[in-house]
């Protein structure tokens, strides 16, 4: 039984290999935007904070060799996902091998490409930005039949959303724990809405990230190898953990982006 429903595949991880192959090296020579590129990524990592704004790359005229050459070097990590704005633009998130390094494309609402940003950040700034709009309050008619326990797991929700301030520690509500039945989530669900940023971590097994229509509140979902939920939650905070680069990472993936340039752009 999930709070939230989820749509499109997960995204998957690729490689980085593509740098390391003989077709590639014609195109590291031509690209040399993009080799200016690296050192300024990781420059931008060496003094980048976890509570800070992040740094964003704009690479949305650079050359086509350029961009396909950048999103080689970078790869496909554990984040990917979407953000959708009311004005029918869409923002595709994909984080990079290097975590706490995002591509983030811009597409308008019949598919074209309006906008192109390399950012480094914990989170990419349009997953917050979506969420601004939402409501700060939850409103609800009485209780469907059947009902159990939503009536008072509303009431603590917005109690924690009025409590809530930016910065704060996540409060976590787990349905294994809590007996819920259908007409429960389904008013659930009725009641939060859908919100417009969805996200899909692959670090530890499979993670699904969706912001529900009520700001600070987020549908977390866990999956086993048989995309079976085995961990749903629901988790009041300003982002999820689960989807944000640490400061630990930005050091690491500091130093494999030298390690990259060093060995295949220089």
């Amino acid at each position: 039984m999930t709070v939230m429903p989820i749509g499109g595949e997960p995204f998957r991880a690729r490689k980085l290999n593509f740098i390391a192959t003989r077709a590639a090296e014609e195109m590291i020579r031509q690209c040399r935007r993009t080799a200016m590129l690296l050192p300024e990524l990781a420059d931008a990592l060496a003094v980048q904070r976890i509570d800070q704004p992040g740094r964003l790359f704009d690479i949305t005229d650079y050359p086509d060799h350029d961009k396909e050459l950048i999103t080689q070097a970078l790869g496909e990590g554990e984040v990917g996902g979407v953000a959708a704005f009311s004005n029918g633009i869409t923002a595709q998130i994909q984080e990079a091998v290097v975590a706490g390094v995002w591509h983030i494309r811009f597409t308008d609402a019949e598919g074209r490409l309006v906008a192109d940003y390399v950012e480094v950040a914990s989170i990419p700034a349009v997953v917050r930005q979506a969420c601004l709009a939402l409501p700060a309050a939850i409103r609800h008619g009485p209780a469907p039949d059947g009902a159990m326990n939503v009536m008072p797991l509303l009431t603590e929700i917005g109690d924690r959303i009025t409590r809530h301030r930016d910065g704060e520690p996540a409060h976590f509500i787990t349905f294994s724990l809590f007996p819920m039945s259908p007409e429960d989530m389904a008013f659930l669900q009725e009641t939060l809405g859908v919100g417009p940023v969805q996200l899909t971590s692959r670090g530890h097994g499979t993670c699904r990230v969706v912001a529900t229509g009520t700001r600070n509140v987020w549908s977390i979902q866990f999956y086993n190898a048989m995309d079976t939920i085995i961990l749903d939650t629901l988790e009041i905070c300003d982002i999820p953990s689960v989807a944000i680069a640490t400061e630990e990472d930005f050091r690491d993936s500091e130093a494999r982006l030298r390690e990259i340039e060093e060995a295949y752009f220089k």
